[in-house]
């Protein structure tokens, strides 16, 4: 049965009506839903929880590896330790060619100290047994001059006594005489002796006078003598320079220290750089740590160390096999610098350029891996 054409126009204009209608009806259904409000999207759909950050890192004993150095361009006479020696902080490691040199130079500054020492002890007891002959000196003007001034002055007072004696006794004889009872004669007699007794008592006064000024003059002779020698003691001590002797052996000293390479603390020699006959480089002597605690430090990537915590509980995993068993540890510092990731990933497909934090991780055990030093790892921090 055929269609007229003007039913199958009116036919098309119909379906062409319906095909509109479910075009709009569509454009309004996207519409709505990008009108939707963010938060009523998220209330429809939750995004799961992180369970773990995961990470590659790297292992290192505590305090880091550390790099024993000397005075670049010397050379190394003999090392002391070998790799994998355990040490304890201040054994020596190395030699250093100067070394005998300058053992040569303290000898020597030991012996220039020496001489000055006996020099000095020589000069001092010298001097000082002239100090102790000034001493002696003083006591001997002392003693007996001081005697002698108190014998003369005991001769003065019993001389005055008997001069008072005497006058009072010619006091006596004037009246007596004057009265007739002694005769000229005895009171003469009496004038003279205590005429006498005052030309007695004079010249003990003047004797005394003397052996006073003689005790002064000898005494401070002796006590100039004294200081005199004091004088030179001190004078002989810093002529001898002890002094500059021992700053001398000071300096020899130190300089012999620098030819020692000691260890700065306990650990294990990890690898040698510079052997007995080499001039020490910007590379150093050798590399050591303290291997007995060994640690992970990880990589985190900026986006997801806010999600890290000290005392989160990590694993560590080997994907090369280097050790069977996962360690496991804890976290014990987060890094407060951002920087570019220096541990690559073998996909080729990781980043290798990224943003990341090291995370020091304290492991239980660190017997399976204390050999292990700079070793990749891939750490598993638990963040629930």
């Amino acid at each position: 049965m055929k269609i007229s054409k003007k039913l199958q126009s009116w036919l098309g204009w119909i379906l062409s009506i319906i095909g509109s209608a479910f075009t709009l009806a569509f454009i309004g259904l996207n519409i709505s839903n990008l009108t939707t409000p963010k938060h009523k999207l998220s209330e429809q759909t939750t995004l799961p929880q992180r369970l773990e950050v995961v990470a590659l890192g790297r292992l290192e004993p505590k305090g880091e590896v550390i790099h024993i150095n000397g005075p670049r361009g010397e050379r190394i006479a003999r090392l002391e330790v070998s790799r994998g020696d355990i040490i304890q902080s201040g054994e020596i490691i190395a030699y250093l060619e100067s070394y005998e040199e300058q053992v040569a130079e303290r000898d020597y500054a030991l012996t220039q100290l020496a001489e000055a020492k006996e020099k000095l002890k020589a000069s001092t007891e010298y001097v000082q047994t002239q100090i102790q002959e000034a001493k002696t000196r003083i006591i001997q003007v002392e003693r007996p001059g001081n005697f002698e001034v108190e014998a003369q002055q005991a001769t003065v007072r019993q001389l005055e006594a008997e001069l008072r004696l005497a006058e009072e006794d010619l006091q006596r004889s004037h009246s007596l005489h004057t009265d007739g009872a002694i005769s000229q004669q005895s009171l003469e007699q009496q004038i003279s002796k205590t005429q006498q007794l005052q030309e007695q008592l004079n010249n003990a006064k003047a004797f005394l006078i003397q052996l006073e000024s003689a005790l002064k003059a000898n005494l401070s002779n002796a006590q100039a003598q004294l200081r005199s020698q004091q004088a030179n003691l001190l004078l002989a001590q810093r002529q001898i320079a002890l002094g500059s002797a021992q700053k001398n052996l000071n300096l020899a000293e130190a300089r012999l220290r620098r030819t020692i390479i000691r260890a700065p603390r306990a650990g294990q020699i990890l690898k040698t750089l510079t052997y007995p006959g080499e001039a020490i480089g910007d590379d150093g002597i050798l590399e050591m740590g303290d291997t007995s605690q060994m640690y992970a430090v990880a990589e985190v990537y900026e986006s997801d160390v806010g999600l890290v915590k000290l005392g989160q509980p990590a694993t560590i995993t080997s994907r090369n096999g280097a050790f069977s068993k996962a360690i496991t540890g804890k976290v014990v510092e987060i890094g407060w610098q951002i920087f570019k990731n220096n541990i690559l990933s073998d996909d080729p497909a990781a980043n290798a350029d990224a943003r990341v934090v090291e995370v020091r991780i304290r492991l239980d055990d660190s017997k399976p891996i204390k050999a292990f030093t700079n070793l990749q790892v891939d750490v598993k921090i638990n963040v629930r």
